[in-house]
């Protein structure tokens, strides 16, 4: 079977990276379509809708959260976001919005062809939700509401457990921390971010191997959480590096 070719959507106003990206996604079998602006993006997204879109927030004409925000009025199109800005607001900012992930410039090829396929794979989950969850020793079942470790039942609180649910459906995905508070204790509790940690250091102690070096849920620092896959459930051509 021919392996999908997955069109890429880049929207950046420089033109040296627009060069980049198309020279290497294609080079590795991405359709790359490009745009200098906001505006020829959404217009871009509409007629030719892509697989996955690479956005820059520092547009000439519309702020890159601007089309983000517009764009997810009507897709949910897996987007990576690509900046020269590294303050903490504005990456979380265009994760609340609904980017999957986010990349500061300068940056890594091989980063970014590694988040472009953990985003094109949240975006499979989401099409087709899985009943069962299965990466590295780890086993949920969101059917059944049971969590296993190599086999053992871990027993978690039906919070801890909604927790878990939260992160590992979108595998991946950097979700804010006004996200999983908003998700798992509901509207006026996004500034609690106390309590949040405090759950998930009850959670790293019940499925973490070595809870004080977590592998599965892992820390982006003054934004929030991601979930990740356990090497072994990874194609073996393709390392992943939170």
């Amino acid at each position: 079977m021919e392996p999908v070719t997955l069109n890429v959507l880049v929207i950046d106003d420089e033109l040296a990276i627009r060069r980049l990206l198309q020279t290497s996604l294609e080079a590795r079998g991405y359709r790359v379509q490009t745009v200098a602006n906001g505006e020829a993006g959404l217009v871009a997204l509409a007629d030719h809708p892509p697989d996955l879109v690479i956005l820059d927030l520092g547009l000439p004409d519309l702020d890159g959260l601007a089309v983000l925000a517009r764009l997810r009025e009507w897709s949910q199109v897996p987007v990576v976001v690509l900046s020269v800005r590294s303050e903490e607001q504005q990456k979380i900012d265009a994760l609340d919005l609904g980017a999957d992930d986010y990349l500061t410039k300068p940056f890594s090829t091989g980063e970014l062809l590694a988040r472009l396929r953990v985003a094109q794979r949240h975006a499979t989950r989401r099409e087709s939700p899985a009943s069962v969850i299965r990466t590295g020793d780890l086993l949920i079942d969101l059917t059944r509401r049971t969590v296993s470790r190599s086999g053992q039942a871990v027993r978690l609180t039906p919070t801890e457990y909604t927790l878990l649910r939260v992160l590992a459906s979108n595998m991946g995905r950097v979700l804010t921390h006004s996200t999983l508070l908003r998700e798992v204790w509901g509207p006026g509790s996004q500034q609690d971010t106390q309590l949040l940690r405090g759950f998930i250091a009850q959670l790293r102690q019940k499925i973490e191997p070595t809870p004080a070096h977590p592998h599965y849920i892992l820390t982006e620092p003054g934004v929030g959480y991601r979930f990740i896959e356990h090497p072994s459930t990874l194609p073996a051509n393709e390392p992943w590096k939170p």
